[in-house]
C-alpha cells in the first residue's frame, strides 16, 4: 500500500468551525509545551492532525493518549460517548497518515485501527479505561463499539 505524503503543518480551527471549542486547549498546549489545565490537566495529551476524508482539509484536535511499549500511541474514538464516531476517525480510515504534536516535538505517524472485536482491542480498552474511567463511562453511554487507534511514528 502506498501512502500519500500527507504531513501538514499543524492547524488551528477557525472560530466558527466545528471543534472551535478546542481552540483554548490547543493554544494552551502549544504555548506551554504540551501542558494544559482544565479537564485535561495532568493527562497525556497530543494534538492530532488528520486530512479530511471528503474535504482534504487538515484538521487538528486534542486527544488523550496511552503510550505503548513499542513506542506507538493508543487513542480512543470516544467522541465523549456520543452515538457517532469522531470526525478524525472517519478521516484516518481514508487517510491514515497523520501528524502528532506532543508539545516537545511534531512528527508524522500512521494511524491503524485495532481490530474491532479482537482480544487485543478488549485488552487495550480494559487497561486504558482502568487508568481513565471516563472511557468506560463513554462506552456505557453508547451502543457503538468505541474504536481504538494506534499511532506509529513514521519519520
Amino acid at each position: 500500500m502506498v501512502l500519500d505524503q500527507f504531513d501538514p503543518a499543524p492547524t488551528t480551527p477557525a472560530e466558527d468551525d466545528p471543534g472551535s471549542y478546542n481552540l483554548p486547549v490547543m493554544q494552551q498546549f502549544r504555548e506551554n509545551g504540551g501542558k494544559v489545565g482544565g479537564p485535561f490537566e495532568g493527562g497525556s495529551l497530543i494534538l492530532l492532525t488528520t486530512k479530511g476524508a471528503k474535504s482534504g482539509v487538515a484538521r487538528t484536535v486534542p486527544t488523550l493518549y496511552f503510550a505503548q511499549p513499542d513506542g506507538s500511541l493508543l487513542i480512543f474514538g470516544s467522541n465523549g460517548g456520543a452515538d457517532t464516531h469522531p470526525a478524525w476517525y472517519h478521516n484516518i480510515k481514508v487517510n491514515p497518515r497523520v501528524t502528532v504534536e506532543t508539545g516537545q516535538e511534531t512528527y508524522s505517524a500512521l494511524a491503524t485501527e485495532v481490530p474491532p472485536g479482537s482480544e487485543e482491542r478488549d485488552r487495550l480498552f480494559a487497561e486504558a479505561s482502568a487508568e481513565v474511567q471516563a472511557f468506560a463511562d463513554y462506552q456505557a453511554q453508547t451502543e457503538r463499539k468505541i474504536p481504538l487507534v494506534l499511532l506509529s511514528r513514521k519519520d
